[in-house]
């Protein structure tokens, strides 16, 4: 059994659900919708007890599913009490989900995990960009996909995904898509952001659509001709965000210094002052203050074209104006 979240009619909701195994495929089915507000299933006797509503075992028995130990425990943990969950925890140590069982008939396509799925598991357990080396990852970082329904692996990821800063949104779609492959640029493992954004833009239309019909990747779950509703969070958080500071200069300096070995690190504060900033690129300070973040953005692009090693530009002067592009959005985050 797994928790899902679902919204209906603008409303967050939970429901209980599980996969089963129907001889081809895991599917996912609907054991229990517990509303917009699952803590009026517990009950507190008194004390720091608590129960689930005998309504909620129930319904589960009368679909021929019964709990394991831990199991709706592990459901409702993060509907308790906060005063009651500190107590509970100070006196046991919780071990999350309970393991769920190998179903006697696991099939060894079960174990040739979808490589969406692993890009994604990659980026939230590392971070990197360049995910050239996940075919040599043990697959046991991806043990935690097994045995579980399209639906159950979605609701795994929505979950896993609040680990991200609003920062690593879009470089996170942009890797998970793997949007690098489409550019020969030294950038585009780097510095996505002085790719052309229009092609940029283009390819992500045509691999998420792709991945919508990817049979492959959606076995078991019935779909429709029109986007997935799992599949609509990555247009929002690659159009509706901007990639992040941290991996631009970060993984060029880092590329650097690997070909360079005696290239001693820049100081981790930049060396470029607001007013430096200003003559490198070449505008005043009230433009500056009237120029929207999208707009420098742009203005960064154009001119990292210009100035970029890939183009004949000199490293030196291309790094004072990745510096000074993040001291002025930096200003504009004030």
């Amino acid at each position: 059994m797994y928790l899902a979240k679902k919204i209906i009619k603008k409303k967050l909701h939970y429901i209980i659900r599980e996969s089963y195994w129907d001889e081809k495929y895991f599917r996912s089915r609907d054991l229990f919708d517990l509303g917009a507000n699952p803590a009026k299933y517990i009950i507190y006797p008194g004390g720091n007890a608590y129960y689930i509503d005998e309504k909620v075992e129930n319904r589960l028995n009368s679909l021929g599913v019964k709990p394991g130990f831990d199991e709706l425990d592990n459901i409702f943990w993060r509907f308790l009490k906060p005063e009651i969950k500190y107590v509970l925890e100070m006196f046991s140590h919780r071990a999350g989900r309970t393991k769920r069982k190998k179903s006697v008939k696991e099939k060894e396509e079960n174990a040739l995990f979808h490589l969406f799925d692993k890009r994604r598991i990659h980026f939230l357990r590392f971070g990197n960009m360049d995910q050239g080396r996940i075919g040599r990852i043990s697959p046991k970082l991806f043990q935690v996909l097994l045995n579980k329904s399209r639906d159950e692996i979605e609701q795994y990821f929505l979950e896993s995904e609040g680990i991200l800063d609003p920062s690593e949104l879009k470089s996170y779609v942009y890797v998970i898509f793997d949007l690098q492959r489409f550019s020969s640029k030294l950038t585009a493992k780097t510095m996505p952001q002085a790719l052309d954004q229009k092609k940029v833009d283009e390819y992500f239309i045509e691999e998420i659509c792709r991945l919508n019909k990817d049979m492959s990747f959606w076995a078991g779950m019935t779909t429709g001709p029109e986007l997935n509703e799992y599949l609509i969070r990555y247009i929002i958080m690659f159009f509706d965000n901007e990639y992040g500071q941290s991996y631009f200069l970060h993984n060029y300096i880092k590329n650097f210094i690997d070909g360079k070995r005696f290239y001693a690190p820049p100081p981790n504060k930049s060396s470029v002052t607001l007013d430096e900033a200003i003559t490198i690129f070449g505008i005043k300070k009230d433009k500056l203050k009237k120029m929207s973040r999208r707009g420098l953005t742009a203005l960064y692009r154009h001119m990292a074209k210009k100035h970029h090693p890939d183009k004949g530009g000199e490293h030196d002067k291309f790094i004072k104006l990745t510096e000074a592009y993040q001291e002025l959005l930096k200003r504009k985050n004030v």
